[in-house]
């Protein structure tokens, strides 16, 4: 299982990902993104859900219209781990 991180540690990993904000009551990650249409929102989550697949790390994905919403976290662990961060930055290396 993966282990939660630190204060220390969570301060360092946010700095990689500044375009998540942490929501603390839910402990987790949160992105919001904006695409052209409908079937555009689909297809990043098409390349989104098989990136968390190569990673055995899975994402909460809500789907508004045109904004897709990823959440984070390590429900296993209760909470964040690296596992979040490494997902947060290859979402935004696809988003970027």
């Amino acid at each position: 299982m993966a282990s939660l991180l630190s204060n220390e540690e969570l301060d360092q990993a946010f700095r990689a990902v500044p375009n998540w904000k942490y929501d603390a009551a839910a402990k987790r990650l949160v992105r919001a993104t904006k695409r052209q249409s409908f079937l555009d929102g689909i297809d990043l989550v098409r390349d989104i859900a098989e990136l968390a697949e190569d990673l055995q790390h899975h994402p909460d994905i809500n789907i508004r219209w045109t904004t897709i919403t990823f959440s984070l976290t390590t429900h296993s662990a209760g909470g964040l781990t690296l596992k979040d961060f490494k997902l947060a930055k290859e979402i935004d290396d696809l988003l970027d």
